[in-house]
């Protein structure tokens, strides 16, 4: 599959050289066509590996993955192209935090609103799936790396899209009893406001290398 990586920072590296390595064409968009993290990834990854600016990731992606930070999002959708964007599922792990008061940060959507619900509707024909945003991106991709059981959530509009993405997710690791669906776009609030508790146990434990489980 070809994927399109909008985002050069950590998340979108480390998610993007795990798609290279199980065989998608991975092709990673920033600002700028000569963004020097994104070269340097490119370089670093490989044939399977390229990289240009929001709008050329968007054109090569038959799926996209935004890992942009959540203040910038839409902003990076929009410069992607909303016809390059559309018909296409659109998987979103970023975060609404507003960094603006200093640390910690805080939400700058919550409770009636998501940062998920507003990437639909502002891209109305896309497909936008929210998953892999409770976790830091080491995890998001090797689930393995957290012993134990532990869950990964996903929120969105479109039956396919979600079932798409829940291959993805197998691909990467995540059992199927792992994967607890949530229900439709709206779903994506709980998950987002979860980022709170998350950074005040990073700070409890001095490790981002946790995750969260649902017992039954």
């Amino acid at each position: 599959m070809k994927i399109g990586v909008l985002g050069t920072g950590v998340v979108g590296r480390t998610i993007g050289t795990r798609f290279a390595a199980l065989g998608h064409e991975v092709t990673m968009g920033s600002r700028t066509a000569d963004n020097p993290d994104a070269a340097e990834w490119a370089a670093q990854v490989g044939t399977a590996a390229s990289h240009g600016t929001f709008a050329d990731a968007a054109a090569a992606g038959e799926l996209l993955f935004n890992c942009t930070s959540g203040a910038g999002s839409i902003d990076a959708l929009v410069s992607a192209g909303p016809e390059r964007v559309a018909g296409k599922v659109v998987v979103d792990v970023a975060n609404p935090l507003d960094f603006s008061g200093g640390m910690p940060p805080s939400l700058s959507v919550c409770n009636t609103d998501s940062l998920g619900e507003q990437i639909q509707r502002a891209f109305p024909d896309a497909m936008v799936v929210k998953t892999l945003n409770t976790m830091n991106c080491g995890i998001m991709v090797d689930p393995g790396s957290v012993p134990g059981d532990h869950v990964v959530f996903v929120s969105g509009n479109d039956e396919g899209a979600k079932t798409q993405v829940k291959h993805l997710l197998g691909s990467f690791g995540w059992g199927g009893s792992q994967i607890i669906d949530l229900g439709d776009i709206t779903t994506s609030r709980g998950p987002e406001m979860y980022l709170p508790l998350w950074l005040e146990l990073y700070g409890a434990l001095g490790t981002g290398s946790f995750n969260i489980n649902v017992v039954r």
